[in-house]
Parts: structure tokens; sequence; C-alpha cells
């Protein structure tokens, strides 16, 4: 009785084995390339970073109104990634523009994603995150930095006093 019980489990792995492994090649062929451009919303004349994942080539490009054709370069040994880098024109329309991603030559994978143009400057540094504070958020985030910073004294000093 065991020994039939035995083949029905291992009939039952075996067919889940093999259900498993005629579903994954098909998986992984459908999986289409994964492209990015950094950042995704520029000014006229900034720099933008093209990358795509999952050619299988080692060589691409990248194409838009916004900057023209541009080709990408392997980022590893094993080429799983292509990147490059573009300047968008100065004079590009404002708007989104595709960007489409070519894996190898003419006839490979295509991927398009959107690179938005926006009028006036980038901002750098910390994203635009402190470009709109005021000298009076300044002044009260530093009282509550000092009032914090002063229990942790307060607290470290009378611990220690307690302790000897």
């Amino acid at each position: 009785m065991t020994r039939t019980r035995n083949r029905h489990r291992l009939a039952g792995v075996a067919a889940a084995a093999l259900s498993v492994a005629a579903v994954t090649p098909a998986t992984l062929a459908a999986a289409a390339p994964f492209a990015t451009v950094s950042p995704g919303t520029v000014a006229p004349g900034a720099r933008v970073s093209l990358n795509i994942e999952g050619c299988g080539t080692k060589t691409g490009r990248a194409t838009s109104r916004a900057f023209g054709d541009v080709t990408l370069t392997p980022g590893n040994l094993e080429a799983t990634n292509l990147f490059g880098a573009a300047t968008v024109y100065r004079d590009a329309v404002v708007g989104s523009h595709p960007v489409t991603f070519e894996c190898g030559g003419a006839g490979g994978q295509r991927v398009t994603v959107a690179l938005q143009v926006a009028s006036g400057a980038a901002r750098g540094g910390l994203g635009g995150s402190v470009g709109s504070i005021s000298s009076a958020q300044i002044a009260i985030g530093g009282a509550l930095a000092a009032g914090a910073l002063g229990a942790g004294v307060w607290v470290l000093r009378r611990r220690s006093a307690s302790v000897g």
C-alpha cells in the first residue's frame, strides 16, 4: 500500500515539475526589457541618463525628438543593462516626448517611455525641497533640534549621576 502511495506522490511531484518547466521558458521569453529615463522631467538643455535592462544584447540605442539618437553601451560584462546619456535640445518643445529604446540592431525589441520637458531651470541640490523655507521655519527647526539635544544631555547626566 505504501508503494502505491509513494508512486502517486512521485507522479504528482513529476507532473508539477513538468508544468513549472513548461511555463517558465514562455514567461522568460515574454518578459519585455525595462527602460528608464532619469530624471523624468527636465528643462531644455538638461542632461538625462538612459538605461534599459533585459535586452540580452551588447548594443542598443535610444531615440527621441527631445535629444536625437544615442548609442547605448553595456553597463557590465554580462550586458544585462545598457546605458547612455543625452542632453535635451535647448530649443526642445515643452511637453511629453517619447523615448524609444531599441535592443541590438534594427528590428530588435523596443520599449518606449515618456520624457517630460518643462519650462524653466531644473532644481538641483536637494531636489528643490528647501527652495521655499522661510527664516522663521529655519529658526523653529533649530530650536526643536537644540531642545532635543538638551533633553538628551539631561537624560545622560541624570543616568550617570544615579549610577555613580
